[in-house]
């Protein structure tokens, strides 16, 4: 699968989350538990192999979308400790549909970014061979992507 497809199907299954929780009823505490136990899971796992795959992958091949790349590593940063802020807490706390909505409306907007502007022209830069063969590495590197969003490198940074 090419890297570029693979990344646009983890938003795809990150947006259906997203719909569910919003969907769920206000004191649906023990289904937005899971949902958003999915969502971390799947934010995790996607900022993993965007930061050590594909990242270093695009700034080597597109070196103009390097200020992209520093933004999207910023905006992970933002999205990994909102992760690990909802991880601890009750869903029957009052902050934590507030803490989700921020969360969809951060995530929302950076996929919006890379999907619109920023993968079309990693795309042309990249070509299909290398993008099929970062999409294979990827999807090899999601078996070993941490379980703690704290855990990516730029949640530290």
């Amino acid at each position: 699968m090419d890297g570029i497809v693979l990344l646009k199907e983890d938003h795809k299954t990150v947006e259906k989350l997203f719909k569910k929780f919003e969907k769920a009823g206000e004191k649906a505490h023990v289904e937005k538990r899971k949902i958003a136990d999915q969502v971390i899971e799947e934010l995790t796992t996607h900022t993993w192999i965007e930061e050590k795959i594909f990242y270093p992958a695009a700034r080597e091949s597109a070196p103009d979308t390097k200020d992209h790349v520093l933004e999207s590593v910023e905006e992970h940063h933002v999205v990994l400790w909102m992760l690990s802020e909802i991880k601890g807490l009750d869903p029957a706390d009052e902050r934590f549909d507030a803490k989700m909505s921020v969360l969809m409306e951060n995530v929302r907007h950076h996929v919006e970014e890379e999907e619109k502007e920023w993968f079309p022209e990693v795309r042309k830069a990249m070509g299909r061979n290398r993008l099929t063969e970062l999409g294979e590495q990827m999807s090899e590197a999601k078996k070993k992507a941490p379980g703690n969003p704290l855990a990516v490198p730029s949640a530290d940074q």
